[in-house]
C-alpha cells in the first residue's frame, strides 16, 4: 500500500516557495537594524533607522497617508460597492449584464491607463491634486473589487428572502441589515480585504493623482532616485507588522470565540472590522507629530513648496528650517530634470527648484525662471568661487549653487592597475582585460561624455559625425566588454566591490569610498562633466520671499553641513567643503569629495534640443545593442 504521506518532491517544492516568498520580507527586517547605511552588508545591531524614521516628519506623514487613505477608501468603497452590488441583484437582466462588465472594465484595464485617465479628469475640472484626489481615486478603483467579492454570495441567497422577511414584519433597511447582510457577510470582509490590499499597495495611480506634497510610502520608496534611505526598511518592517497584526486578528478572533456562545460569536463577527479599523488608526496616531512653538516668526503660517531629488536634502534641514522661521515646508520630489520640467513648463506651482545646470539653461531661456533679488541674499560670499559664475548662468543672477562635482571612474585598487587608468582615460571601457567586471551608468548624456572625452572631442559638440563616433565607441563597449548598464544600485554594488570599475558621479563615489577603503576615484586628464545642482525660484513662485530666506539657509553653514554630510555629495560652502573633507571630517581625505578644477578640458554641459534628441536615440540603441549582446 503507498504510503500518501510522504511526498518529499512536494514537500521541497513548498519550502522552496516559502522562501522565495518570505526571503526578501525577512531580509529587509534584518537590515532595518543594520548599523551602516549599506543595504547588502550588515555591519552591527542597531536602531538608528528607526529613531530616524521617528524623527523624519516626511516619512510620518507617508505611513499616515497610505493607512488612512487605505482604511478609508476600504470602509467607504466596501459600503459603496455592497450597496450597489445588492441593487444590481435586483435589476433587469440586460442592466445587470451591462453593468458587469463595466465594472470587470477598470480591473481588466492597464494601471497606467487608469492613473492617466484620473489625472486628466482632475485637470479638466480644475481640482487641486492632493489628499482628496488620491483618496477619491483609491475609492474609485477599489468599489469594483468589492463588487466583484459580493456579487456571488448574493447570487446564492434565496431570491424570496427579503420578501419573506418583510412578509414577517420587518421593513426593508431592517430585511437588509438583519437578513441579507448577515448572509452575505464572508463577501463583504473578503471584498474589503481584498481593497484594503489594493489601495495600500498602490503606487501607480497614487502617483498620477497626488499633489501638494501629499506621499504615500510607494511614492517615498520610488522618489529616492540618488540612494534608497535605509529608514526605509524600518518603516515598511513596521508596515509588515501591522499588517500582520491585523491578519493574527482575523485568523484567530474566530478560533478564541469558538468556545463561546454563538450569539457572541455572531456579534463578534459583526463589531470585527470596526476593531481592525480603530486599531490601525491608534497605531497611525503614534507616528504623527503634533503641537509646535507658539512663538511668533517671520514667516509664521506661509507655506513653501520645494521640488528637489529625491534622498537629497540633509535629515535636519527642513525641520529645522520650519522651526526658525515658523514656515510649513512641503517638499516633493522628481528622479530626473525631464520629469521637474513637464511641470514647471505646465505652470504647477512651486516656489523653489533645484535642476542641473543644463537644464537651468533651458528654463532660462523659455523664460520660466525669475531673477533673484540679491539683495535678499546673504549667502553669495560663503560659497566656493568656484562653483559660482558658471557658463549657464555667468552673473548667478538666476541660480544660486546647492551641490557640485564631477563625472568619473570609481576603480577597486586590488583589480584594476592605476597605469592602465593614466594610460587609457575612459578608453579602459574599451580594454578588454576588464571584461564582464564594468559598470556603464544608463545616463545618455553622462555615457556620450565619457565616449566624447575618450574620443577627443567636446562634450558640448554639435558635430554630427563625431556623436556617430561617440556612439559606435559606445556600441562596441556594450558588445565587446560585457558591460553591465545601471543606474543608482552602482552605488552599494561597487562599496561591495562587485566590479572593477564603472562610471561614477562624485558625490556616489565618495559613499563607496567610504564604505569600502579598497576603492578610489579617477578622472581622465582628457577632461569630465564639472556639474552643478542649483536653487532657482519659478516665475510662477507664491512665496519667492519666503524662498530666499531658504536659499540663504540651506547655504549657510550649518544647512549645508547638514546636507552634504548626509547626502556625500559636496557643498557650494567653502568652510563647510573644507571642514567635511579635512581633518575629522566626515569623508577625510576623500579625494572624490572635492571636485577637480585645475583642468582646463573639464566641462559645463550646454543645453541644446537637437544634440539632445540625437543623443537620446541612439542612447536607446546602444541599450538594445547591450540587451542582444547579452
Amino acid at each position: 500500500m503507498q504510503n500518501k504521506g510522504k511526498r518529499p518532491f512536494g514537500k521541497v517544492l513548498m519550502v522552496l516557495m516559502i522562501i522565495f516568498f518570505y526571503l526578501p520580507i525577512a531580509y529587509m527586517i534584518i537590515f532595518s537594524f543594520n548599523d551602516g547605511k549599506s543595504l547588502t552588508s550588515f555591519t552591527g545591531f542597531s536602531l538608528r533607522w528607526y529613531q530616524h524614521m521617528l524623527e523624519s516628519q516626511d516619512m510620518k506623514e507617508a505611513l499616515y497617508t497610505t493607512f488612512s487613505v487605505a482604511i478609508l477608501a476600504t470602509v467607504i468603497s466596501t459600503i459603496a460597492g455592497t450597496i450597489a452590488a445588492i441593487g444590481l441583484s435586483k435589476s433587469k437582466k440586460v442592466i445587470r449584464n451591462l453593468m458587469d462588465q463595466v465594472n470587470n472594465l477598470p480591473m481588466m484595464n492597464p494601471e497606467i491607463v487608469t492613473a492617466i485617465g484620473f489625472m486628466l479628469l482632475f485637470i479638466t475640472f480644475k481640482v487641486e491634486k492632493g489628499y482628496m484626489t488620491m483618496l477619491l481615486a483609491h475609492i474609485a478603483f477599489c468599489i469594483p473589487y468589492v463588487m466583484l467579492s459580493v456579487m456571488p454570495k448574493i447570487k446564492q441567497l434565496d431570491p424570496n428572502l427579503a420578501d419573506a422577511a418583510m412578509d414577517l414584519g420587518a421593513t426593508p433597511w431592517q430585511a437588509l441589515r438583519k437578513v441579507i447582510v448577515p448572509q452575505i457577510m464572508p463577501g463583504i470582509i473578503s471584498g474589503g480585504l481584498i481593497a484594503f490590499t489594493m489601495s495600500i499597495d498602490d503606487f501607480i495611480i497614487s502617483y498620477f493623482v497626488t499633489g501638494g506634497g501629499v506621499k504615500n510610502l510607494s511614492i517615498i520608496v520610488y522618489t529616492m532616485s540618488k540612494r534608497v534611505n535605509p529608514s526605509i526598511n524600518a518603516i515598511s518592517t513596521c508596515m509588515v507588522l501591522i499588517i500582520t497584526f491585523m491578519l493574527l486578528v482575523i485568523n484567530l478572533a474566530p478560533v478564541l470565540s469558538a468556545k463561546r456562545r454563538k450569539k457572541e460569536e455572531i456579534k463578534k463577527r459583526r463589531i470585527l472590522p470596526g476593531i481592525l479599523v480603530t486599531a490601525a488608526a491608534v497605531l497611525l496616531v503614534v507616528f504623527v507629530k503634533f503641537g509646535g512653538s507658539k512663538e511668533e516668526r517671520p514667516f509664521e503660517g506661509q507655506t513653501l513648496h520645494i521640488y528637489n531629488w529625491g534622498e537629497y536634502t540633509g535629515e535636519n534641514i527642513i525641520a529645522d528650517f520650519e522651526k526658525e522661521t515658523g514656515a510649513t515646508v512641503i517638499q516633493e520630489n522628481f528622479d530626473s530634470n525631464e520629469q521637474m520640467y513637464i511641470k514647471v513648463a505646465n505652470k504647477e506651482p512651486y516656489d523653489l527648484l533645484v535642476p542641473s545646470d543644463y537644464m537651468i539653461e533651458r528654463l532660462i531661456q523659455e523664460d520660466l525662471l525669475q531673477k533673484l533679488d540679491h539683495s535678499k541674499l546673504t549667502c553669495m560670499d560663503k560659497l566656493a568661487d568656484a562653483v559660482k559664475g558658471l557658463p549657464y548662468d555667468p552673473d548667478n543672477e538666476y541660480s544660486v549653487p546647492y551641490f557640485w562635482g564631477t563625472v568619473g571612474i570609481v576603480y577597486d585598487k586590488t583589480k584594476v592597475d592605476i597605469k592602465d587608468l593614466e594610460e587609457e582615460g575612459f578608453g579602459i571601457f574599451l580594454d578588454e582585460k576588464y571584461k564582464g567586471d564594468v559598470y556603464l551608468y544608463d545616463s545618455e548624456r553622462d555615457s556620450f561624455m565619457m565616449a566624447l572625452k575618450a574620443l577627443g572631442y567636446s562634450m558640448n559638440t554639435t558635430d554630427e559625425q563625431e556623436i556617430q563616433e561617440a556612439y559606435e565607441w559606445l556600441v562596441q563597449c556594450v558588445e565587446t566588454m560585457d558591460t553591465e548598464i545601471v543606474t543608482d544600485e552602482i552605488i552599494d554594488n561597487m562599496a561591495q566591490g562587485r566590479k572593477a570599475l564603472g562610471l561614477i558621479y562624485s558625490g556616489d563615489a565618495t559613499y563607496v569610498m567610504d564604505e569600502n577603503e579598497n576603492m578610489r576615484y579617477y578622472m581622465p586628464k582628457t577632461g569630465t562633466n564639472l556639474w552643478s545642482d542649483a536653487m532657482v525660484i519659478p516665475k510662477n513662485a507664491k512665496n519667492p520671499e519666503l524662498a530666499h530666506a531658504f536659499i540663504n539657509y540651506a547655504s549657510d553653514y550649518a544647512g549645508a553641513y547638514d546636507n552634504s554630510s548626509y547626502v556625500g555629495y559636496t557643498s557650494a560652502n567653502k568652510e563647510v567643503m573644507d571642514d567635511i573633507y579635512g581633518e575629522g571630517g566626515d569623508y577625510e581625505g576623500i579625494d572624490a569629495y572635492i571636485p577637480r578644477i585645475d583642468n582646463p578640458k573639464d566641462e559645463v554641459f550646454v543645453y541644446n534640443e537637437d544634440t539632445k534628441k540625437i543623443m537620446g536615440d541612439l542612447w536607446s540603441r546602444v541599450k538594445i545593442a547591450a540587451s542582444n549582446a547579452d
